[in-house]
């Protein structure tokens, strides 16, 4: 069975952390956003994955290509000159997916539990050309709503953020085609919602399944923070012990609702950490840091070495409060520094590197000491040295 993941985009809405490499690889609970959706498709027998893409192909293929080996998965690349749409990709990669068995079609940014194997199941007994998961919101207004019957899940209509209640199940970015689906779609730029599927509702080709459990576009950063709540709380009702667990949080640190820390982090004395949590790889958290409702991206810890001595940076360090913020790659975050209210820091921010040769003391700054940022957004290799009490873009 085959899949295509919709990854062409730029990812504006998720910018600084896109701004150093493609979004369907920023770790999204201490992975590639799309691995986890790689992962849930070899599970279902997928033996091939085409990516989509039109932005950074030579990153993704260097960075998937391990990942997919390990899986036992083919994968396949499909690069666009021009954009083409959310259709015009099928029809782009056309020869890598037609054939006797139904493909499955992903957008790269949406997280949930993936339920694929029941998917394949509905999608074989109505027998029609496609299936549209579709999940519950509690303000449908702001999305696309698919109208259908419940009884069978018929789709009869799309509309697209109705000024009036018509329903509250939304396109969830997961569909099931059968081959014939490439015949509707013309090579040039094409919308699959407003174009195609429209077309194949009209004709009684289009079903609706209705995802279970949790569900999440975490294109941008409040939902990235939201999706990976909602996330955690999947972990600890399936996995719990995955969670944080590990010789490398001190024993005087308390760890409130679900957090993840990864085993090669460090969390140090009289750190509260949680709830909602995720401690990447090779991340240092020292004494008395409070972090809730955040993500402190991997490789934040970088061991440089001048001459025969090394030296650590540390990513958050004694005494600071991190709050509904996302820390990128490679950052260091001073003492007693608040961050707060969906501050996202870019990768890589790395202040100028103070040498004296007679001692060797190396200095690193991100966000220095004694700080507080409110909303703000830093840009990849940049240095705060001041307060950024409001929603601020620091460039």
């Amino acid at each position: 069975m085959k899949a295509l993941i919709l990854v062409g985009g730029y990812g504006t809405r998720l910018r600084p952390l896109t701004l150093t490499q493609p979004k369907p690889l920023v770790e999204f609970a201490n992975k590639p956003m799309m691995l986890h959706q790689m992962e849930a498709l070899a599970a279902v027998g997928v033996d091939t994955v085409v990516l989509a893409v039109s932005y950074r192909a030579e990153q993704l293929e260097q960075e998937m290509t391990v990942h997919a080996d390990r899986l036992g998965v083919k994968l396949v690349f499909s690069l666009e000159e021009e954009p083409l749409g959310t259709a015009g990709p099928l029809a782009l990669a056309r020869k890598h997916l037609e054939g006797d068995d139904p493909f499955f079609v992903l957008n790269s940014d949406v997280i949930c539990d993936f339920p694929f194997k029941q998917m394949i199941d509905f999608h074989k007994d109505h027998g029609k050309e496609g299936t549209i998961a579709v999940t519950k919101v509690e303000e449908p207004s702001k999305y696309g709503v698919v109208v259908f019957d419940e009884s069978n899940g018929a789709i009869a209509d799309f509309v697209e953020k109705p000024q009036e209640y018509v329903g509250n199940k939304i396109n969830a970015g997961l569909y099931i085609f059968n081959s014939a689906i490439l015949d509707r779609i013309p090579l040039k730029p094409t919308s699959i919602e407003k174009e195609i599927f429209p077309e194949m509702a009209a004709s009684g080709n289009l079903f609706a399944f209705v995802l279970p459990g949790f569900w999440m576009d975490v294109g941008q950063p409040k939902d990235f923070l939201k999706g990976m709540a909602l996330f955690l709380n999947h972990v600890h009702t399936t996995k719990s012990e995955n969670l944080a667990t590990g010789k490398n949080i001190h024993e005087t640190a308390t760890i409130r609702g679900n957090v993840l820390v990864d085993p090669t982090a460090t969390v140090g004395e009289n750190c509260v950490i949680g709830p909602d949590v995720v401690i990447g790889p090779r991340v240092k958290i020292e004494g008395g840091v409070r972090i809730q409702h955040s993500t402190i991206l991997s490789d934040s810890v970088t061991q440089l070495v001048f001459l025969f001595f090394k030296y650590t940076l540390q990513t958050i360090s004694n005494y600071s409060w991190v709050s509904g913020s996302i820390v990128g790659r490679k950052c260091h975050i001073g003492s007693w520094v608040r961050i707060e209210n969906i501050c996202v820091i870019g990768d890589d921010v790395v202040n100028k590197i103070y040498v004296n040769t007679f001692s060797l003391t190396f200095i690193f700054q991100v966000v220095k000491d004694e700080l507080y940022l409110n909303g703000a957004s830093v840009l990849p290799h940049k240095s705060i040295a001041v307060n950024v009490p409001s929603k601020d873009i620091i460039m």
